[in-house]
């Protein structure tokens, strides 16, 4: 995988916003993954990590507007029988897709923000937000705001691991480890949550 990103990043910022835009598209590899390779490689000072994370938001922020303007394109049922359709190629189960979406409708700003640090979802979901023909403005802010702190926490983690001294692929992987089991964490919340309060309300009397 790193002959071909190494081969990208050839052609500069250029090419660094190319893997970022397309990440977004088709999240291979995964973000958690790219940004943790381009901190630990592309990076050799703090300016120029400055500039990566300018450079890797735009592109995410960019690719977000894609398919928000494809969600309004579509419309709402087109949009659903496709995530039916190709969800589960891109590790994101309709199911998931379902719950997120009618969420949006309750608070599309915290749930655009808190989409950007969910792997696979937070490539997606902005399908919903503009197949709901939600307002592109509190969208567009909540998303910038998600991926720039998405994008700064691992190119600075791959930043630091490069001056460690430790071996940078098994931190690395250790750390994805951790983001997977957060996601399963939320998704074991987004499903179970309410039955779980429920209870919980029952058994409070």
């Amino acid at each position: 995988m790193t002959g071909p990103l190494s081969a990208i990043l050839g052609f500069g910022l250029f090419g660094v916003f190319c893997l970022a835009f397309t990440e977004k598209i088709l999240p291979i590899p995964p973000s958690h993954v790219l940004l943790l390779f381009l901190g630990m490689t592309a990076a050799p000072d703090s300016s120029m990590l400055a500039i990566l994370l300018a450079v890797t938001t735009l592109a995410s922020f960019a690719g977000c507007l894609v398919w928000y303007g494809v969600g309004r394109r579509i419309g709402f049922d087109r949009a659903d029988r496709l995530i039916e359709r190709v969800g589960r190629y891109v590790f994101l189960r309709p199911a998931t897709y379902h719950k997120l979406g009618q969420a949006y409708r309750r608070n599309h700003v915290r749930v655009s923000l808190l989409a950007q640090f969910i792997p696979t979802v937070r490539n997606y979901l902005p399908i919903a937000a503009g197949a709901l023909c939600l307002p592109a403005l509190p969208f567009a802010m909540a998303t910038l705001l998600g991926a720039t702190i998405w994008n700064a926490g691992f190119l600075l983690t791959g930043y630091i691991l490069r001056g460690s001294g430790q071996d940078s692929f098994t931190v690395g992987l250790r750390i994805i480890v951790i983001v997977v089991a957060l996601e399963t964490a939320f998704m074991l919340a987004l499903r179970y949550g309410p039955a779980w309060r429920r209870r919980i309300r029952l058994a409070l009397g």
